[in-house]
């Protein structure tokens, strides 16, 4: 998944605008050129596009863990070396922290979006990489937990399956729907695959200089020229 797609859909989600934006990287120290915002905020099939760096997304996720949780005397975060990538599982664990996030907490956003996460492959995901229980994950787990924060965030966008109220019912001690139920047959969620499914990227569509996802426009996110 490209960084750009995550920078835009976290924007989106929490509607973060350019000046909100500018000065969560500012918390790192960081002067972020307007232009240069708008560039990486572009499609790839778009004039001005330029990729955004590994550098860069982590500095934005580790100003929102600033600007959300404060800053942590003796704990500043470690920028990214030149060769340095950041990775989805990387990029997992700074939202879970910017958002406060519990097990419980992601896999409900994750379930918002339709898709179905164990305590345990989540927990493998926040492993150390030399840990034997460690698991890559996919674009796909990122992916959906953005559309999921999309959906509990933005108050016009509605959850793609009944999922949603499924899982308050089981939170509740309503059990889970066993297979072969009307609820699974109708649901049916997506599973985790922890390797790289290779899945298209869904498109955030600009028009008219406002940004938008899943054909819905927010003006928090307009472009400014």
């Amino acid at each position: 998944m490209f960084h750009n797609d995550v920078l835009r859909r976290i924007r989106y989600a929490l509607a973060i605008n350019d000046t909100a934006a500018i000065s969560i990287f500012k918390l790192m120290d960081y002067e972020m050129d307007i232009d240069y915002l708008h560039s990486i905020m572009k499609k790839e099939d778009e004039e001005g596009y330029l990729p955004c760096r590994d550098k860069i997304l982590a500095m934005f996720l580790d100003g929102l863990i600033i600007k959300n949780r404060g800053k942590q005397e003796g704990q500043a975060p470690k920028e990214l070396g030149p060769k340095e990538r950041l990775s989805n599982n990387e990029i997992l664990r700074k939202i879970r922290i910017a958002m406060s996030y519990k097990d419980e907490d992601m896999i409900a956003v994750l379930y918002m979006a339709d898709f179905r996460l164990s305590k345990g492959e989540l927990s493998a995901l926040f492993r150390k990489p030399d840990h034997r229980n460690y698991k890559a994950a996919g674009d796909q787990v990122v992916r959906n937990l953005l559309q999921g924060m999309v959906i509990k965030y933005r108050q016009n966008t509605k959850p793609r399956t009944s999922n949603q109220n499924a899982f308050a019912s089981k939170s509740k001690g309503g059990g889970t729907a066993k297979s072969g139920s009307s609820e699974t047959q109708k649901a049916g969620p997506k599973t985790l695959n922890l390797k790289n499914s290779g899945a298209k990227k869904q498109i955030v569509k600009k028009k008219s200089n406002t940004y938008r996802v899943d054909n819905k426009p927010t003006d928090s996110l307009r472009s400014k020229g």
